[in-house]
């Protein structure tokens, strides 16, 4: 067998379309920046920038879109071998709009269904899914079949196919990121229905079983656990079967509970916020990082929030991952420096919509505080970097409030 991925993720993949122009709702925006987005697939891409042989599993349609998608996969370095058409759906999209400080509407195109839920479980390459070092996947992935089963059955053969751990220097981990995301369950908004009783709960809890590791917000956390207290949350995790909990607080930081009584609360590292989307990517890739290189937990976290404070210092997710010796800046200087290039000339061709340029790319546009995914303050205010995806954790807030910049990258595609 070839040699083990260090990073396999599964589940969402699509195209962001971000307005290049705050404050304009999208009847009236002119200009757009298209990015490869979707969350497991954001993490793949910030696995890479990190130095890691990195692979995603999902679909998409069979349109320009897909060919896009499969075009910046392999520009950001992961590996697209599993990344198959569906010629029945198109490809997803997501507009959002910006009105800075707390207000990032998003419009999902995913109708009427998305191809990254047409996942089949008989399509997979379970000798690989076994082997790689990590294994991400997320709660969308569980929201409907064939997926749904399709996820499970990858999780299953981590427990049966592939090397077992040989140590610490081979470390190897199962990562469910809880990945809440109501729109994406047709039950999830019926009437009576809670975080504890809609459908989804009994699904996370299956999943959890196959998990060595939870990442989520306390909403998250809820829907997985009936726990919306972090150390609460942590301990029904662990008590689910994971080793390490992870539980972003906004504001208040990360909490990370180990099965071995570790525990670590990191606070958030100041950022200029730009947009938080894709910055729990990062947080994601960069877990995924330090999982690899057998850190101890503190160190990990503390990595993690370093590099989702840096996207969320940038407008793209994708293109915005950082690279090692950004991720080291930021930890020695303890914040994330603001990027402010000059404005680019009205009508540039390359106004930020770079599909996977350098980092600082997309970061042209005025700072202003977009963070549709968990990264809410004003222009010269600092957010934390380990924030919600924009659900709990004060992923909107007023001028000069903090919020977190590491929850799901995405409240996107």
């Amino acid at each position: 067998m070839p040699e083990p991925y260090d990073v396999i993720t599964m589940g969402r993949i699509g195209v962001d379309i971000y307005p290049l122009q705050t404050g304009v709702p999208l009847a009236r925006v002119e200009t757009f920046g298209k990015f490869l987005g979707g969350s497991p697939s954001n993490v793949a891409v910030a696995a890479a920038r990190l130095g890691r042989r990195a692979a995603v599993i999902t679909r998409t349609g069979s349109d320009p879109f897909a060919d896009y998608l499969h075009s910046a996969l392999k520009e950001f370095g992961v590996d697209d071998r599993w990344v198959t058409p569906v010629a029945e759906y198109p490809t997803p999209v997501t507009f959002c709009e910006i009105f800075p400080p707390d207000d990032f509407p998003l419009y999902f195109y995913r109708q009427p269904t998305a191809p990254d839920l047409e996942i089949h479980g008989h399509e997979l390459d379970l000798e690989a899914v076994g082997a790689a070092r990590v294994f991400w996947m997320t709660g969308t992935g569980l929201c409907a079949e064939p997926s749904r089963t399709a996820t499970l059955t990858a999780l299953r053969a981590r427990g049966t196919t592939g090397p077992e751990p040989t140590g610490a220097a081979s470390p190897r981990a199962t990562v469910f990121d809880l990945d809440w995301r109501p729109m994406f369950w047709p039950d999830a908004s019926r009437s009576g229905a809670t975080a504890t009783t809609c459908p989804a709960s009994a699904h996370y809890r299956e999943a959890l079983a196959h998990a060595t590791v939870a990442v989520g917000n306390v909403d998250e956390c809820e829907v997985a656990t009936g726990e919306r207290e972090p150390y609460a949350a942590a301990r029904a995790l662990l008590a689910a079967g994971v080793e390490l909990a992870v539980v972003k607080r906004g504001p208040a930081g990360v909490l990370a509970v180990h099965r071995d009584g570790t525990t670590a609360e990191i606070p958030p590292l100041p950022v200029d916020v730009v947009n938080g989307l894709g910055a729990g990517d990062a947080f994601g890739g960069a877990l995924c990082h330090g999982l690899l290189a057998g850190w101890e937990t503190a160190r990990i976290m503390r990595y993690a929030n370093a590099a989702g404070a840096i996207v969320a210092s940038r407008l793209a997710c994708s293109s915005a991952m950082p690279f090692p010796h950004e991720v080291e800046q930021a930890l020695a200087e303890g914040t994330v420096p603001a990027e402010r290039p000059a404005a680019p000339a009205p009508g540039s061709p390359d106004t930020g919509a770079s599909t996977s340029g350098s980092p600082g790319t997309a970061a042209s546009l005025p700072r202003s505080p977009e963070t549709a995914a968990g990264a809410s303050g004003s222009s010269g205010t600092t957010a934390p970097a380990s924030g919600s995806s924009g659900t709990t954790a004060p992923a909107s807030g007023s001028p000069g409030t903090a919020a977190g910049a590491s929850g799901s990258s995405e409240a996107v595609a």
